[in-house]
């Protein structure tokens, strides 16, 4: 990071983007798991400034919102009328607490979510050592178009930036390009925007113009080449937006397996930006792990899981399984195909399996639910074991009601237990019992009617059919004698 903080950051957020096609405004779009705008402020957020600004403009209730959530910090600036990125950082220097008569203020976009806090230092300290009034930040693109190109002089020195709009052949054939992140003299900065004209073809307030001013007025207008295009290309479309995914994404998995995770297939695994691994972590293919997740040492998700907000425990494993706001305890196995709603607690070595779903439901140290079952609003203890095909019937049209089922309990298959009800410790229920009664502890609950058999029914109630004709030929063998059998 650079040695000093810089004394604001303005991040432009007030564009339209109509070219995405969408209601939403377009620093709100989203990708690994933050909005544009979220990554580019987090990133601004490293460099510790003084001040951060964003300022708003086309769906400024919504983008507000947002920022109130994701960072109620951020001062935030109206632009009421789109002039123009010179009109836009005006409106951010007047939103700020203290005007920079001193210092660095970094001018960023909202639609660049890949930048990096470490490009960003580097542009404040190239700015600071090499005494520029404004220092570009600049890249190098197969495709400049619809970039302001950069043009120099025959020592380098940046003379100005061209609009795609108002540039003419020659310059359109330049590749070098504006990245839209620019370093300034704050108080320089305030001075420049003074003297901003809408002198173009679009009759807008052209921020790129203030280097030109000050280039005018004998001051130092300085560039730093970024060495990777991608991490600074703005979002203007959903194609751009897929592209940036994948980058980003690709990012996100190197970080990681260069940190001693094994991602089996990164070109079908998906992760979001606020995932976090421990070493020795293995994710299968086809997994997607969204939000907060984390997933410890040793452990194994996928193939196949999609989860959110999730914790994954040293050395679970992890099948074909759905999971929000769950927290799965070291050792534990979950899946196949099993669903972890939230609230979901999976002790150590417990078992959530084959098409199972779990929501607001602790499950103890060891215990297992097999398959084919509900558990909801529960909780379970240690080493107890829940048979097939059971429903913790948790609703009764007008609320919830909570079941507790103790340690060391065998409950049978096809079991319903209707809350609110207690299984003590170390009880067994029957199988197909419908528990609506308290169980004492070491007991055996049994809760099913009284079976009956009616001979012939199906002779009479379904002749002729396969079934029938079925029954007649095994009761004629029963009835022949053992010789002729």
């Amino acid at each position: 990071m650079s040695s000093s903080p810089p004394a604001a950051v303005i991040v432009l957020a007030a564009g339209e983007g109509t070219r995405m096609k969408s209601a939403k405004p377009k620093v709100l779009h989203d990708i690994c798991g933050r909005s544009l705008l979220g990554h580019v402020v987090t990133a601004c957020r490293e460099l510790t400034p003084d001040e951060l600004v964003v300022v708003v403009g086309h769906g400024r209730e919504a983008v507000e919102a947002h920022l109130r959530e994701t960072d109620p910090g951020a001062r935030i600036a109206v632009q009421h009328e789109q002039r123009g990125t010179a009109h836009a950082v005006r409106a951010g220097l007047e939103a700020l607490v203290k005007a920079p008569a001193v210092g660095t203020v970094l001018v960023t976009c909202g639609d660049i979510p890949m930048q990096t806090p470490e490009t960003l230092a580097a542009l404040a300290l190239a700015h600071a050592t090499q005494g520029n009034a404004v220092t570009v930040l600049t890249v190098e693109v197969p495709d400049a178009t619809g970039y302001g190109r950069v043009l120099r002089d025959g020592e380098g020195a940046v003379t100005e930036i061209v609009e795609h709009k108002d540039a003419s052949p020659a310059q359109l054939a330049v590749r070098e390009v504006s990245s839209g992140v620019f370093a300034f003299d704050g108080a320089l900065l305030a001075h420049a925007l003074t003297r901003v004209t809408t002198d173009n073809a679009q009759g807008e307030e052209y921020l790129p113009d203030v280097l030109a001013i000050l280039r005018d007025e004998g001051h130092r207008v300085g560039a730093l080449l970024a060495a990777d295009h991608l991490e600074l290309a703005g979002i203007n479309n959903r194609v751009q937006l897929a592209t940036a995914r994948r980058a980003l994404n690709d990012r996100l998995l190197e970080r990681a397996m260069l940190a001693g995770v094994t991602v089996v297939d990164p070109a079908t695994t998906w992760v979001d930006a606020g995932v976090t691994f421990e070493r020795d972590a293995v994710v299968h293919p086809g997994t997607q792990l969204l939000g907060a997740t984390h997933v410890a040492e040793g452990a194994e998700v996928g193939p196949h899981c999609r989860l959110a907000d999730t914790e994954v425990g040293a050395g679970a494993q992890v099948v074909n399984t759905v999971a929000d706001g769950a927290r799965i305890g070291a050792g534990a196995k979950v899946g196949p195909f099993a669903y972890l709603r939230p609230g979901t607690v999976l002790g150590t070595g417990a078992k959530a399996g084959t098409f199972v779903e779990t929501k607001n439901a602790s499950i103890g140290e060891g215990t297992k639910v097999p398959h084919l079952s509900y558990v909801g609003d529960a909780t379970i203890g240690d080493h107890t074991n829940i048979g097939a095909a059971s429903v913790f019937v948790n609703y009764d049209g007008e609320a919830k009601h909570h079941t507790t089922v103790g340690s060391h309990c065998k409950t049978g298959s096809d079991n319903m237990f209707v809350a609110p009800v207690s299984i003590g410790d170390g009880a067994y229920t029957a199988a197909g019992s419908v528990i609506t009664k308290d169980v004492p502890p070491g007991s055996l609950a049994v809760a099913r009617g009284q079976q009956r058999n009616i001979d012939g029914w199906v002779a009479r109630k379904r002749p002729g059919s396969a079934a029938a004709r079925a029954a007649e030929a095994a009761l004629a063998a029963a009835e022949r004698p053992e010789d002729e059998a």
